[in-house]
């Protein structure tokens, strides 16, 4: 599984468990719909971090947290 793919499947993941939609998790983020949107499509090739630290501020919950999911353990190496 790409990067891409994984980030996709966690965010679609925390929005079910907390029972939020993907334009409220934005909200949340204070990011635009598109650019969450854009990372559940896996239209970005290459998430940055710096997205990711403002959906776990969003989501109250730290870096290690968001990645520490089975989704994570077997990521293709892009080259």
């Amino acid at each position: 599984m790409k990067i891409n793919e994984a980030i996709s499947r966690k965010l679609l993941k925390i929005c079910k468990e907390k029972k939020i939609s993907v334009n409220k998790l934005a909200t949340i983020c204070c990011l635009t719909q598109s650019t969450v949107q854009n990372l559940i499509e896996c239209n970005s090739k290459n998430p940055k971090l710096l997205t990711i630290v403002r959906i776990c501020d969003g989501l109250d919950i730290s870096l290690t947290e968001f990645f520490d999911d089975e989704i994570f353990s077997n990521i293709e190496r892009e080259d």
